[in-house]
């Protein structure tokens, strides 16, 4: 059959981009770096950002919850992303709750106004899981998204024919177990008996048996203090993905795939695995579950996977030649110059009153001494453009991005082209980080080259 439509062709290029934690706009900005950034974005036929902020205009008071973060911007900065060339948005993450229900779906409904496909959050949990369909020249992408780290308040849930599903994100939940050596499990279990659990956990189970924990082999495993224990002969920790949410998430997988070209899946992961140095609360190896579900996506179907959550760069791995980047760091890391930020915010931070969010993104790393403010790993990044040609990945081009470190609260957090010395920096980082895949990054001038 003779050839009819371009996209039959198997060709396109796509491009992704990390956190957008935006709260100011992009379009002043003319600096040549600054728009040759937005040249690559505008001119890939689809490209893709998290955001990890909501878009509305304080109609609505914070979530209930123990942080000193409470993520939001003004609806208008959303034509910024779009004018910087992003077509598709994902929407589940650990902020997503940060102003409630009302202002997750606040944000959905800006989204759609400004002509932003979203993909991660919805009205119920098929709505959360299912896919953002973008009509390019290369073919049909359907974009997928969800996030492991999320508030139990701010999971989507199924509706039922006489009630209506919960609004929310599509959560991948999984399960974690302690290995411990026997003298330790056996102090655990003493404690566990000694201090009541044993006796409220068996009071529970006769009193509501269809929701008491699932049984385990009391020799061997131990559930106390919110975690699964085993024994073992070393100690480590295992993640595995929730076999209930990877059927659910395998169903619209296989549905994106009977519909569209192209399947890409995003996923907000600020979890880490056991390896490598710390920067913030996570560190550089990421959790194993994530890499099991980076795979499944792939084995699903999908043309790539990308995560997000730990604000820096983690490795980036070639499985059966797709594509999975286990963390692409920041894209806009604006999150000192909220315009407002509620009464726990300051009280998190030791403030009173009388202070002011000048005071608040200030206090967040005293002035950049510490914190997020005082790591340079935060504010470098890569922008991947994948290119692909007869269906399959031809090449991935990775520019590295600066984002302004030590520069003052009011500059820093938008990200540029990165200069010689900072591009060398990010890509070098890369190839430490992408090396345990085995992944080779080839360093072409001050872009990275990943050839298939």
């Amino acid at each position: 059959m003779p050839m009819l439509y371009e996209s039959e062709q198997g060709n396109i290029s796509i491009a992704l981009a990390g956190d957008a934690m935006i709260t100011r706009q992009m379009r002043p900005f003319r600096e040549e770096n600054f728009l040759k950034m937005q040249s690559l974005l505008q001119n890939a036929d689809a490209s893709i950002v998290n955001l990890e902020m909501l878009f509305h205009n304080y109609e609505m008071s914070w979530q209930g919850k123990s942080s000193y973060s409470f993520q939001v911007s003004s609806p208008n900065n959303l034509t910024d992303l779009k004018w910087l060339g992003f077509d598709v948005v994902t929407t589940a993450n650990n902020h997503s709750y940060d102003y409630s229900e009302t202002g997750f779906l606040e944000t959905l409904a800006h989204c759609k106004d400004h002509e932003l496909l979203q993909a991660g959050g919805g009205n119920n949990l098929n709505e959360a899981r299912a896919p953002a369909y973008l009509d390019t020249r290369g073919g049909r992408v359907a974009v997928m998204a969800g996030t492991s780290t999320f508030s139990d308040d701010s999971r989507a849930g199924h509706g039922r024919l006489d009630f209506p599903g919960k609004p929310g994100v599509n959560a991948l939940r999984h399960n974690t177990v302690h290995y411990v050596q026997k003298h330790v499990f056996d102090a655990l279990g003493t404690a566990k008996v000694e201090l009541g659990y044993s006796e409220k956990e068996r009071v529970a189970r006769e009193f509501v048996p269809i929701a008491s924990s699932p049984p385990v082999d009391p020799a061997t495993d131990l559930h106390v203090f919110g975690n699964h224990f085993r024994i073992s002969e070393r100690y480590s920790i295992e993640t595995q993905c929730h076999r209930e949410d990877l059927e659910g998430i395998a169903h619209w997988l296989r549905g994106a795939e009977k519909q569209a070209d192209w399947r890409i899946y995003g996923l907000h992961c600020h979890e880490s695995g056991t390896s490598g140095e710390f920067h913030g609360g996570s560190r550089i190896a990421p959790p194993k579950f994530l890499e099991e579900f980076a795979r499944f996506t792939i084995d699903q179907g999908c043309q790539m996977f990308f995560a997000h959550g730990p604000h820096f760069l983690r490795g980036i791995e070639i499985y059966k030649n797709r594509p999975i980047f286990y963390s692409l760091g920041n894209f806009i890391f604006q999150n000192e110059t909220v315009q407002w930020v509620p009464e726990p915010a300051y009280s998190g931070l030791s403030l009173g009153h009388h202070d002011t969010p000048g005071d608040w993104g200030w206090a967040r790393s005293d002035g950049a001494r510490y914190g997020f403010a005082a790591d340079p790993v935060f504010y470098r990044s890569v922008l991947p453009v994948c290119t692909y040609s007869n269906g399959d990945l031809k090449d991935i081009k990775l520019y590295p991005l600066d984002l302004g470190f030590r520069r003052p609260i009011g500059q820093r957090g938008r990200p540029m082209l990165a200069g010689h010395t900072v591009a060398q920096q990010v890509l070098k980082w890369l190839q430490d980080v992408s090396r345990p895949y085995g992944t080779e990054i080839a360093i072409k001038g001050d872009v990275g080259v990943i050839q298939l």
